[in-house]
């Protein structure tokens, strides 16, 4: 038995943001889940909107998130297949030919409003002769075309709502083809789920409406109706709709901040779910965790701060080895030693750097109390230095000796020795930064001397 088909269907007319990478983190943990497969298949069919650089930058930022599509399409290239369902439903009598212009649709909608109608199309080019028709395409008119709705109830069974229903008898009748001859996105995703088949269709709730209009054109065209589930929506901290066109949380803003992969997945798909938001290891762990049955229905709002703090908590997480290769990009060295030391005291993996190089390149320490520096270059364990030199004991004894000459404690004992040996006011704990320091920087800069 053969596992899922899912899809990821975005249009490269903008960066992706948080809201876009919702439901592609859910179709590609679905598909992790149940050993399926993940079709990438960009709905380009916009000419003027659609860009290369925006499709480069889309396979960019899902590679980013750890997303590897099994396949990858363009609907911009399969326009063929479109256009001969386009001649099955003309043939059939389910897609006719319109000539209102926009500026006409508009007056008659505003007219049924004042008249307490739905705004719904009246199915008038239905009424029109062939003579009329031709009249119409004399004058320069071109028609676009709608799709003939059955006037019935749509009902299935939704992964994330359940039980549910549209009406389509207060549907107007959608427009597949435009003036032009290109596609609005209804047909092309209808035609390609039945030619790639997909089993499963996983998106945001905006589209349930939808969902109904594609039932019908499914039945249409014969093809196997997929499951399909509908998740709630992200929205910024402050309970905005997110925007490609305003740059809401774009993936590329939150990689340029520094922010973990992981911790972006995690906090986009455990948000308003019944799972707490908290980091995880692998992708892989994460499908195990997040099920569409358990999202909320309500919007759940993404909040940078939340992002910066489970960001934090994944790091602290992290072992060497996940990081090792980015660490050398770096140019960091210490090994794990290293990375152990530092990482409860980051933000991002990259303010690593700073540590590495309070380490190992010169620093002018700052002497806040001579006495106290001073006697801890006097009374220092005799180097070469091994984490094992440093050992709960020995730290102890070390600063108990210190305090036995000069009498200081607590703040007025530690504070000192962190200035100096590290040009800083906090950070990790000094006993596993000693050892990457060395004895003679250390001793240098409890002395006063750059080093």
């Amino acid at each position: 038995m053969t596992g899922p088909v899912v899809r990821f269907a975005p249009s490269p007319t903008g960066f992706l943001h948080i809201g876009n990478a919702r439901p592609a983190l859910l179709n590609w943990l679905f598909r992790l889940r149940h050993h399926g497969r993940f079709i990438l298949r960009l709905d380009d069919t916009d000419g003027l909107r659609s860009t290369d650089e925006y499709a480069q930058a889309l396979v960019e930022d899902l590679t980013w998130l750890g997303i590897l599509p099994d396949a990858f399409f363009r609907q911009s290239e399969r326009f063929a297949l479109y256009d001969a369902a386009v001649k099955r439903l003309v043939g059939e009598g389910r897609l006719y030919p319109c000539y209102e212009t926009a500026e006409e649709l508009e007056r008659r909608r505003k007219l049924q409003l004042a008249r307490g109608l739905p705004p719904t199309y009246d199915r008038a080019a239905l009424k029109l002769t062939g003579a009329e028709r031709t009249a119409l395409e004399a004058e320069g008119r071109r028609p676009h075309w709608r799709f003939l709705l059955d006037h019935k109830t749509v009902e299935w069974d939704d992964l994330g709502r359940g039980d549910c229903r549209v009406d389509c008898a207060s549907l107007s009748d959608p427009i597949l083809r435009r003036e032009d001859g290109t596609y609005l996105y209804t047909l092309p995703s209808v035609v390609d789920d039945i030619d790639m088949g997909i089993t499963h269709v996983i998106r945001g709730e905006d589209h349930i409406t939808n969902t109904a209009v594609q039932i019908q054109l499914f039945e249409a065209l014969d093809g196997r109706l997929p499951v399909f589930g509908h998740h709630n929506l992200l929205t910024t901290a402050s309970g905005e709709g997110l925007s490609k066109r305003l740059g809401h949380l774009s993936l590329r803003h939150l990689r340029k901040a520094g922010m973990e992969p992981l911790a972006v997945a995690s906090l986009a798909v455990l948000v308003g779910s019944s799972e707490a938001v908290r980091p995880v290891g692998s992708l892989e762990e994460l499908a195990q965790i997040i099920d569409i049955g358990q999202l909320s229905h309500a919007p759940a709002r993404f909040d940078e701060n939340e992002l910066a703090h489970l960001n934090t908590r994944l790091l602290l997480e992290l072992p060497f080895e996940a990081v090792r290769e980015r660490l050398a990009s770096l140019q960091i060295g210490g090994g794990e030693d290293f990375w152990l030391a530092v990482r409860g005291n980051i933000l991002r993996l990259s303010d690593a750097l700073g540590w590495w190089e309070v380490i190992s390149k010169p620093l002018v320490p700052p002497i806040e109390d001579a006495a106290v520096t001073g006697a801890g270059a006097r009374h220092l364990p005799p180097g070469p230095w091994t984490k094992d030199t440093w050992s709960p004991f020995a730290w102890q004894m070390w600063t108990e000796a210190i305090t036995a000459e000069t009498g200081a404690k607590g703040r007025a004992l530690f504070h000192p020795l962190r200035l100096a040996l590290t040009g800083r006011e906090r950070g990790p704990e000094l006993a596993n930064l000693l050892p990457l320091i060395g004895h003679d920087r250390a001793r240098a800069r409890l002395e006063g001397e750059e080093a």
